[in-house]
């Protein structure tokens, strides 16, 4: 057990500045205004979809999803399987939409269908303040599992994290982030793969060993764990698939920093093609990482390896790099770990900054901002909450209670949950109106607050909250808007191409 090296950390070190330079180098041709925000056009679909694919998988993904495996079996794996309904309900229904409003902004869609500036703003906001506390988490949590690893303060690596990702976000926009991601979504690709066919290789019996587990051992699918219940708010494999499904549906419909992605093309065929991709690299990593979590099982329960330091659930797989990988190759699959963390800071700062700006500034503003103003106040606004995220960052890592972080992410993923009812409603109903929306929007938030904190989760599984709040928003909404339509005597029309109803022909 040789730990972090020396050559390791000079690995690290030269990933970084290669990251930097990469950065700095996509961010040479001076871009203003939509161009800061959306790229240049330049951009090919698969870079964006590999971009997409690094923006979701959070280094807590990176961390936990191999020590699900290694803990307890593959069942949240089937979470995953969730992409197999999110990505053709969005390709069918909500690109189009997008595509043809040619919005620049999540937030610009609800200003469009229910011709509000309000429900606009309250979006964006919504969005920040979800990403600011993400941003803080993202970098928190990795460092923490890292200055363990490798002797060096939590803090350093906090600001070195944030520092490097402010700077390329800063000069550069869209662009530069886009093609950094690029990057570190590759390196974190090829580091995990590899580290899988290294493990196997270090396992007395190697795949079939790791399979006898999974299926004869039940280390796949418990027998108490069902393929569905009749109650459908109960933890079920079918649960997990639908409930994924739909929460995945709001981070493509809602969440500012996806649906970024899709602005950088009004091409259809490659907005496909750019959704698709990023499908199966998502369905690809995360089996790779039930496996390996999986043969770290093996490589320790089973056959009786020594475990190395640190080597707590979430930790395991960390801990695996660096105390039974080579020299070396630790060092590139630690730097695939910061890649994860990077690439979703630098993503959370350039969306933040084109949300407050386009959706925020420039509603507030007495004057019409011009490009140069816009992308101004982008840069300060990605320099102002990237160091607001790295001091939270180093807050919550002298803190020591964890509980806290738990409770805070889950509060922030009610966020989307939450907001996508109201994206739906638009889509999906003639009769929305302003009125009907703003109602949908303030009772889906009321019960999905009430059903996280005063309802036994046994009752209500996490993987229902989005289920259910859809439903209260389609139903409030739709009642409140009629309503309102009928005490005025006027009927809502909604604006061309902002339904599935009333698209144009391309």
């Amino acid at each position: 057990m040789q730990g972090f090296t020396y050559i390791d950390l000079i690995i690290l070190i030269v990933y970084l500045g290669a990251v930097l330079f990469a950065g700095l180098r996509f961010s040479k041709k001076e871009m203003k205004g939509k161009e800061y925000f959306r790229g240049d056009g330049s951009i090919p679909w698969w870079v964006t979809s590999v971009s997409i694919f690094a923006t979701l998988l959070s280094p807590i993904s990176f961390l936990s999803l191999a020590g699900n495996s290694y803990a307890g079996t593959w069942i949240m794996w089937f979470a995953q399987l969730g992409m197999l309904i999110a990505i053709p309900f969005t390709i069918k229904y909500f690109l189009p939409i997008y595509s043809k409003l040619d919005i620049d902004t999540a937030y610009q869609y609800l200003e469009i269908r229910y011709k509000s500036k309000g429900l606009r703003v309250l979006g964006a906001i919504m969005f920040i303040i979800y990403q600011i506390g993400r941003m803080s988490i993202i970098m928190y949590l990795p460092c923490m599992v890292l200055s363990e690893l490798m002797g060096i303060s939590v803090d350093i690596l906090i600001i070195i994290m944030g520092v490097i990702a402010i700077i390329y976000s800063y000069t550069g926009g869209l662009k530069s982030v886009l093609w950094t991601d690029f990057i570190q979504g590759s390196v974190l690709l090829i580091g995990v793969t590899f580290g899988l066919f290294f493990l196997i290789s270090k396992i007395n019996g190697g795949l079939g060993a790791i399979n006898y587990e999974l299926f004869i051992n039940n280390k796949f699918l418990a027998p108490d764990q069902p393929i569905f219940d009749a109650n459908i708010f109960r933890d079920s494999v079918f649960l997990l698939i639908v409930g994924a499904g739909i929460n995945t549906i709001g981070s493509y419909v809602s969440s500012q920093d996806i649906v970024q992605r899709f602005t950088t093309t009004n091409d259809s065929k490659q907005l496909r093609k750019m959704m698709i991709t990023n499908g199966l690299l998502s369905i690809f990593i995360a089996t790779v990482f039930y496996l390996i979590g999986s043969g770290l099982y093996t490589f320790y329960q089973v056959q009786g390896n020594p475990l190395p330091p640190s080597a707590q659930q979430d930790q395991i797989f960390a801990s695996w790099i660096a105390y039974e990988l080579p020299v070396g190759f630790t060092g590139i699959l630690l730097a695939a770990i910061y890649a994860a963390s990077q690439s979703t800071l630098s993503t959370g700062l350039n969306s933040v900054a084109s949300s407050w700006a386009l959706d925020i500034q420039s509603n507030i503003s007495k004057k019409e901002l011009t490009f140069d103003q816009q992308t101004k106040i982008g840069q300060r606004v990605s320099l102002i909450v990237g160091i607001f995220a790295i001091v939270v960052s180093i807050v919550l890592a002298h803190s020591g209670v964890k509980s806290a972080y738990e409770w805070f992410n889950g509060f922030m993923g009610l966020v989307l949950g939450i907001l996508v009812g109201i994206f739906i409603l638009g889509a999906f109903t003639k009769s929305a109106n302003k009125f009907g929306a703003t109602i949908a929007f303030i009772v889906a938030a009321l019960v999905m607050v009430y059903i996280k904190y005063f309802v036994d989760p046994a009752a209500v599984s996490f993987w229902s909250y989005s289920i259910i709040s859809i439903a209260v928003s389609l139903v409030v909404g739709i009642i409140a808007s009629k309503l309102y339509d009928k005490s005025k005597g006027v009927e809502t029309i909604p604006p061309v191409n902002s339904t599935i109803y009333n698209q144009t022909r391309s």
